[in-house]
């Protein structure tokens, strides 16, 4: 595995972020680049694994620290976990947030190691801040999964010209079916939308180390996800 420890500069100062290289591919080191965006835990242990697997894929992969302002990387695992998550959410910055993510995807672009294009796939709180960094830049894609918080993003849509995938759960306990079906009638007016839902799956149920987890519907979503990437994410 080749991980290292970045840094991308913002108008607050350096923000810490992770770059995974891929070792296999075309070029080893080298590939077109993902932008993947944190859960509400942070740089989780399965976000890291999610990394891992698209260097795997042959990305150049970075995982931004979006709570750096806050002091923190990840959340501790354990009963307070949640608890603890939600607090650190509800004091994100959401502004500076999406500017720290912009200023990630054009660090990435930058990067050497980046010989195609560069897209962006979030998860849970990375999903909606996915959606938002896509609304104000040109990332060559988007891949949310139950972003949290699209429903209240909807008017940005119209600006979210990107190739689009997103991930709805049928059964999610923050997202119902009538808002999912909302959202699903919104973003398709875009350009170019896929919107998969997933009968039974609750949110985050890609996460393996969550009670939620659904892992017919994580299977199912990881291939559609990693076909979208291999057919629409440009190369060199």
């Amino acid at each position: 595995m080749s991980r290292s420890l970045v840094q991308v500069e913002t108008p607050a100062g350096e923000m810490p972020a992770h770059l995974w290289l891929p070792e296999g591919g075309q070029v080893p080191g080298r590939g077109s680049g993902i932008l993947l965006l944190q859960e509400i835990f942070g740089l989780s242990r399965y976000v890291e694994s999610r990394a891992q697997d698209l260097a795997d894929l042959g990305h150049v992969v970075l995982v931004p620290e979006i709570y750096w302002r806050l002091g923190v990387s990840a959340v501790p695992e354990g009963p307070a976990a949640m608890d603890e998550a939600l607090g650190l959410m509800g004091r994100v910055d959401w502004e500076a947030a999406v500017g720290d993510g912009v200023a990630a995807l054009a660090a990435l672009r930058d990067r050497p190691e980046v010989t195609g294009g560069v897209g962006i796939v979030g998860f849970c709180f990375g999903g909606g801040l996915g959606f938002n960094v896509a609304a104000v830049s040109s990332p060559d894609l988007l891949v949310s999964f139950y972003g949290s918080a699209i429903p209240q993003l909807l008017d940005l849509a119209p600006l979210v010209t990107t190739p689009t995938l997103h991930h709805f759960g049928l059964a999610d306990s923050y997202i119902d079916p009538e808002t999912v079906a909302h959202v699903r009638e919104v973003v398709e007016q875009g350009p170019d939308v896929v919107v998969e839902t997933y009968e039974g799956a609750d949110h985050a149920f890609d996460n393996p180390d969550l009670p939620m987890h659904h892992p017919e519907a994580s299977a199912r979503a990881w291939r559609t996800t990693t076909d979208y990437l291999a057919e629409r994410l440009p190369r060199s």
